[in-house]
């Protein structure tokens, strides 16, 4: 005859329960939801109109550093030629905007998609590299963008272009304009990341940046995930070129494919937290304080900028998201996952 187990033989195994969000992340989630209102609704509002180009700028650096860390910091690609798709991006919407006509607020999102397209060959010849290789096969890129852009006359050859389809328009209404725009780009670029993180992609790409040897073994498709992301990165970097012409009027081959911008988001990234959302945003804040404070010291400038990094790097390995969030345990973003015991709950079960 079979009997019960007696309650001697179970023993008690607590509740597991897995979420991605935190009371830190719908906190944080909160005050970013606070900060992009105010930015929207009282800012334009209460600022004057250099100070409203000044934070385009500020958008601008938030939107390249964030792509460029999804790319770098989960796709584990190290690219110092995304300069390639900002001149590309500079170029194409003043192409699009005074050549074919096209209007501005549309010009910049196919300004993005023109460099999405550009990216797709140009990643099977990249993807051929590896590593450090890879690395200067970006720059190779971007210097191969920026001799093609000076032999062709329609963009003006070594001269560069300008921006006409502002003629006529109010210098307010203007201004107002590439905010808004601006705004509303860097906003969808961080929230898109945001998805991308939480989805089954993101968890690849965090695989993918461990051991890729690894994550392929276990099914993730490694080629097809860090092409995603280097075609994503790259319209990113092109609406971020878009941006920065319709800030400034003009576009030149020597400024718009400038080397300096890969530099300023790897020290934007670095300083900031590699492999974050949080991290970009804040580096690009510093960086942005940084640059109106110390753009008065001339080359010093510079000096400083590298000091801060050396710095960050040496004493803050995981940057200044790390030291806040307390090495990962706060989030605004919630893309991980969380593993807790439920109180006052347990399953019983029988030893084997």
């Amino acid at each position: 005859m079979t009997t019960s187990p007696s309650a001697s033989t179970l023993r008690e195994v607590p509740t597991i329960r897995v979420r991605r969000g935190s009371t830190s992340s719908y906190v944080g989630g909160a005050f970013v939801a606070v900060a992009v209102l105010v930015l929207a609704g009282w800012v334009p509002y209460h600022v004057d109109l250099g100070t409203l180009s000044n934070l385009v700028g500020l958008f601008v650096l938030v939107i390249l550093a964030v792509t460029w860390n999804l790319m770098a910091g989960y796709g584990g690609m190290i690219s110092i030629g995304q300069q390639a798709f900002i001149g590309a991006g500079g170029y194409g919407v003043i192409y699009l905007a005074d050549t074919v006509g096209i209007p501005l607020l549309v010009s910049v999102p196919l300004a993005g998609v023109v460099c999405a397209l550009l990216a797709l060959p140009t990643s099977f010849l990249l993807f051929r590299l590896a590593g450090g290789y890879f690395a200067i096969g970006t720059w190779v890129v971007a210097e191969v963008f920026k001799l093609a852009t000076t032999q062709i006359d329609a963009l003006g050859g070594g001269s560069g272009l300008s921006l006409t389809a502002f003629s006529g328009v109010d210098r307010v209404d203007r201004v107002a304009q590439v905010y808004w725009t601006a705004l509303v780009l860097m906003v969808l670029v961080v929230l898109g990341t945001y998805l991308v993180m939480r989805s089954r992609l993101g968890l690849g790409l965090t695989a993918i940046r461990d051991n890729a040897t690894a994550a392929s073994s276990l099914g993730v498709r490694v080629n097809r995930s860090r092409r995603i992301v280097y075609v994503a990165a790259s319209a990113g970097a092109g609406m971020a070129g878009a941006l920065i012409a319709l800030n400034s009027l003009r576009v030149s081959p020597d400024s718009i494919y400038s080397v300096n911008y890969s530099a300023f988001m790897i020290f934007i990234v670095v300083i900031g937290g590699l492999g974050s959302i949080e991290g970009p945003i804040i580096g690009a804040v510093v960086f942005f304080v940084l640059e109106q404070e110390l753009a008065d010291y001339g080359s010093w400038y510079l000096v400083l900028l590298g000091v801060v990094a050396i710095a960050v790097v040496l004493l803050l390995p995981r940057g200044l998201w790390g030291l806040l969030s307390g090495n990962g345990r706060i989030q605004v973003f919630g893309v991980g996952y969380r593993v807790r015991e439920v109180p006052g709950t347990s399953d019983q079960v029988q030893p084997t």
